[in-house]
């Protein structure tokens, strides 16, 4: 019998290796020893996502290994995402629209977001990469939503950012909708500077400052 350390373990590898078959094998076995979804998700299969997206940052990846990493992740994700136990405190749930900001295409680190929030039981409305910026605008008074999330690589595309939150306030949904982003060259220090609510380093940091945000423990 594998400790639950042993099998979340064998997850992460199986997603930073690629192997998209062994993983669902672990997490059938992790789930037949009563293990918590939820811990598997986060603990392996997403940290293995992470590790797969440093290796990308530091050039050791290319996107065609990332994106065979994904392939792991989601394998896992398809077997482990049913056994989630339902979130009592969560309510109704949290919308959130999530995207990369309009000049940059990449959304690695978009995706490992959303696909936290997505599974901590928050509504996801990605609107994918290179999103025009008043499409945040438009998503988010078109769904009520209480988060949007923006995220970029690119020091050229930052502005963006702070266009949005200025035109949340000229459409009047300011008030009601919280503001947050990360990405590579995005800090605490800017985020402030731009009047966003919230800014998170990495996508495991990211549902904690969802849940803040908008008043969840």
């Amino acid at each position: 019998m594998a400790s639950k350390e042993e099998l979340i373990q064998r997850m992460y590898d199986c997603v930073v290796e690629m192997e998209d078959e062994d993983v669902v094998n672990a997490c059938r076995e992790y789930l037949a020893e009563g293990y918590d979804a939820y811990d598997g998700i986060m603990e392996g299969l997403v940290a293995g996502m992470n590790k797969a997206s440093e290796l990308y940052d530091e050039e050791e990846y290319f996107v065609t290994d990332v994106l065979l990493c994904s392939d792991a992740l989601y394998a896992g994700l398809d077997v482990l995402r049913p056994h989630l136990k339902n979130d009592e405190s969560m309510g109704e749930a949290k919308k959130v629209v999530i995207g990369v900001v309009e000049g940059d295409t990449h959304d690695i680190g978009k995706n490992l977001v959303k696909i936290m929030l997505e599974t901590a039981g928050f509504e996801m409305y990605d609107l994918g990469r290179d999103v025009p910026l008043n499409s945040y605008v438009e998503k988010a008074q078109e769904v009520n939503a209480d988060i949007v999330a923006m995220s970029t690589l690119m020091t050229t595309t930052m502005g963006g950012m702070r266009t949005v939150v200025e035109k949340l306030g000229e459409a009047g949904i300011r008030d009601h909708v919280k503001v947050m982003i990360g990405g590579s060259p995005v800090s605490r220090k800017f985020a402030d500077e731009i009047g966003a609510d919230g800014y998170s380093s990495n996508a495991v940091e990211a549902v904690a400052v969802a849940k803040e945000l908008v008043g969840m423990k």
